[in-house]
């Protein structure tokens, strides 16, 4: 069957999207629709500008032998600003307030649109940093780390409090909560994953960063290196936080019981260049 310039674009798109940050060969395409490379290099021409004047991300061609394009995501300014917006405006609401200045997110965690748009902001944010993986913590760490892998095309890992029969072997690790400094444990599966691997580390939430230093610690026990460190709701810190170089969409600066007030500003993102 000969397929259509019009049949074409519209498979070639939906290819593209579906293996983010993958080099397809332009004989993919070729042998795919049985078309001439020169014809082929026209369509990625129109998908290339297309992606590009709608912020949905940039195609990079690659020459030589073992050439051809990679579907690069990346999310616009103004698009991040308009997801920072409609976290800040469903977070503000009072009846989101929990003990201990926690805020209820489940629901957001939840919805697979948003967190679909928070994973390509943060992947947009990565997207030119080498990464293998994402890791987090269960569980509601698991919504926003799955998103993020989809759109740069990697595997998650989930770091557990106890160990699952179901896991194997396991590699654990004692840490000291940031917020509570209490001792607490981490396990993961010793095939999770390979020495040398580049690991993006992400959560919900983030206090005073003991977790994210407990991840931390268990990469250097399984020989793995810190790519970044993602966090969607980012509290108001008394005391030095404990990691560096992190991204976050929200800060929560107070919270008021008794009033049941809740203040949130941005995040950090735009501030540590994540666009």
């Amino acid at each position: 069957m000969k397929w259509k310039r019009s049949e074409r674009l519209v498979d070639m798109t939906r290819h593209l999207l579906e293996y983010p940050r993958e080099l397809i060969p332009l004989t993919f395409f070729s042998e795919r629709y049985k078309a001439a490379k020169s014809s082929i290099s026209e369509d990625l021409t129109i998908v290339k500008e297309t992606f590009e004047e709608k912020g949905t991300g940039k195609l990079v061609t690659v020459s030589g032998a073992a050439g051809g394009v990679k579907f690069i995501p990346k999310v616009g300014s103004a698009d991040v600003q308009e997801v920072i917006s409609l976290l800040m405006e469903e977070l503000g609401h009072s009846d989101r307030l929990l003990p201990g200045g926690y805020l209820f997110m489940t629901d957001l965690l939840g919805n697979p649109r948003l967190m679909d748009r928070v994973g390509k902001v943060f992947a947009s944010a990565f997207a030119e940093t080498e990464i293998d993986v994402i890791m987090t913590v269960a569980t509601k760490g698991i919504p926003i780390a799955h998103s993020i892998a989809r759109h740069l095309n990697v595997p998650v890992v989930i770091v557990r409090r106890d160990s699952k029969v179901t896991e194997g072997p396991t590699v654990s690790i004692n840490y000291v909560s940031g917020s509570t400094r209490r001792i607490q444990t981490m396990v993961l599966s010793k095939r999770s994953m390979r020495s040398g691997q580049k690991v993006l580390i992400t959560d919900d939430f983030m206090k005073a960063g003991g977790t994210m230093v407990g991840m931390k610690n268990l990469l250097e026990e399984f020989g793995c290196k810190l790519a970044g460190i993602a966090v969607l709701v980012e509290a108001e810190h008394l005391e030095d936080v404990l990691v560096d170089d992190y991204l976050s969409l929200v800060k929560l600066r107070a919270v008021n019981e008794k009033d049941r007030t809740i203040v949130l500003d941005e995040g950090n993102y735009f501030a540590e260049g994540g666009n």
